[in-house]
């Protein structure tokens, strides 16, 4: 898998962490470790960290390795490493097209895009799930075949707060837990479903885009997903934001709806993905 910039150049990106996870996933004695890394008492131990002073040592090191740019942000004294993982963008930074046709990025990732057929299987955070698994209603994904599955990875430089795409209303938040099981119940690593993480979907009954399930992801470990929860929004708003951990958000449209950016179709068949800012064009309505 490779991320390309816009302009069709292929982005320079370090692979190491994912390289080490698919290691670790590939084998039972890595699953094993990744259990015991997942139990409470150790994701605890790992935020009370990321959420405490000690922390801070790490943030100027991280920002040098990831190259991040940090006259995006707001200025401030950041208290931990995840005050600083979960910082602020600048008013302007990211903005917002003015066509209300036009389809924006939820939020700063690497985006690819899938047909939702009968058997799509759909690749997120080194889990392959079939839309039924990944909603757990298989009613609900009845209603989105022949639609369009966006997927929007965040990798920790991201500019990690995600925001709505059009202006509408939310119904209630779907939780759904996530687990981690050390063996494989299924000899087949095309789909890997001993692991799944952690996923919130709200359904959102969009201005411009019909009914459209907008799902967030969480990290393995620490990662946390904070929602605002709101009833009626505008496009722009913010709408929440992970803790530390690479994560997710999903955006899944019916049929009819959307014609995706012929860059992002073309990676997306090669299994690669495309890098996008929040507020940046990713389709547009049919």
């Amino acid at each position: 898998m490779a991320i390309f910039l816009r302009n069709g150049q292929k982005a320079i990106y370090d692979e190491t962490q994912d390289k080490q996870l698919k290691k670790l996933y590939g084998h039972i004695a890595g699953r094993a470790i990744l259990k015991v890394m997942t139990l409470p008492v150790i994701t605890n131990i790992g935020g009370a960290y990321m959420n405490s002073p000690l922390s801070k040592a790490s943030i100027k090191k991280f920002i040098k390795k990831n190259n991040i740019d940090m006259t995006e942000y707001e200025e401030k004294s950041y208290r931990s490493y995840n005050d600083f993982f979960t910082r602020a963008i600048k008013e302007g930074a990211r903005p917002i097209p003015e066509d209300p046709k036009v389809l924006m990025a939820p939020c700063d990732s690497k985006v690819s895009c899938y047909k939702i057929e009968d058997d799509t299987k759909i690749t997120i955070k080194h889990t392959v799930y079939k839309l039924e698994d990944l909603l757990k209603s298989p009613r609900l994904a009845d209603e989105y075949k022949g639609g369009t599955c966006l997927v929007f990875r965040l990798t920790v430089d991201d500019y990690h707060h995600y925001h709505y795409f059009d202006n509408g209303t939310s119904e209630k938040e779907v939780i759904i837990p996530g687990i981690f099981h050390t063996v494989n119940p299924i000899a087949n690593d095309y789909y890997p479903i001993y692991k799944t993480n952690t996923r919130h979907y709200t359904m959102i009954h969009s201005e411009n885009f019909d009914d459209v399930v907008y799902m967030e992801v969480g990290a393995l470990m620490v990662g946390k997903i904070v929602n605002a929860n709101k009833k009626e929004f505008k496009r722009g708003e913010e709408k929440g934001y992970f803790e530390f951990g690479g994560s997710t958000v999903v955006l899944l449209f019916k049929k009819d709806i959307l014609n995706v950016d012929e860059d992002i179709i073309q990676h997306s068949k090669n299994h690669d993905e495309v890098k996008v800012k929040l507020g940046e064009r990713v389709a547009i309505h049919l």
